[in-house]
């Protein structure tokens, strides 16, 4: 059965999650969320990837033979993900300079070829541009969130270098939470994504293990009727 277009949002955003669920690209994820510049920069470039990748793929799924298929996928995959980074380059220089190695490394992120293997080889370009859009911003999510908590936590900072993404208009935009020579240097080291990443993973647990043991109100209800005619 076909997932409906709100399952199809829920698990982009949150119940198949690419980076709290299926933990899939951890190597750009937690190596470039140093700060949340980095990781909304990062995010836009692999929700593109995403969204194109899909919907060229879901285009081509008749035409595309079986035993070529995943070469195929890669091809377009890397040309989309290569026109992104020739455009980062021309107007985001710096911010390009920064991402370095991970804008071409997108091509190798999992959670790509496995949406355009899983699902958009198998529905229509509007559900196969949604899903790409849905995990996509699941993942970027998921970086801003981290690159948040690392940089707030490391240097005492929000939307640090942000003229390197908006322009010079970004250097308002930077939020000095608490004085850098305070800041958690941990935060800002490998050792540190990975205990940051494991919090994030454990609040998500820990809302779902919530949300499945709350009681519903229709069970509620009953119960109090229950035991008022007892």
């Amino acid at each position: 059965m076909n997932p409906t277009l709100t399952d199809i949002i829920r698990d982009g955003l949150w119940n198949n999650n690419p980076g709290l669920v299926q933990l899939l690209g951890l190597c750009p994820l937690l190596a470039i969320s140093g700060t949340m510049v980095n990781a909304i920069g990062l995010g836009i470039a692999t929700t593109l990837t995403l969204l194109l990748s899909n919907v060229l793929v879901s285009m081509i799924r008749r035409h595309a033979r079986p035993e070529i298929r995943i070469p195929v996928y890669v091809l377009i995959i890397a040309s989309i993900v290569t026109a992104i980074e020739l455009a980062m380059n021309a107007w985001f220089h710096g911010l390009f300079l920064i991402l370095g190695i991970f804008i071409p490394l997108i091509v190798t992120n999992c959670a790509i070829i496995g949406r355009a293997e899983a699902f958009a080889s198998r529905n229509s370009v509007p559900r196969a541009a949604l899903d790409g859009l849905m995990m996509g911003l699941g993942f970027t999510g998921v970086l801003i969130a981290l690159g948040a908590l690392r940089e707030v936590l490391g240097q005492g900072t929000l939307m640090d270098n942000a003229h390197l993404l908006f322009g010079e208009w970004g250097h308002a935009m930077t939020i000095q939470i608490f004085p850098s020579e305070h800041g958690f240097l941990l935060a800002l080291l490998p050792p540190g994504a990975f205990m940051a990443m494991g919090l994030l993973i454990a609040a998500k647990n820990w809302i779902d293990q919530y949300t499945a043991t709350e009681p519903e109100p229709a069970a509620d209800e009953s119960r109090a009727e229950a035991s008022e005619t007892t």
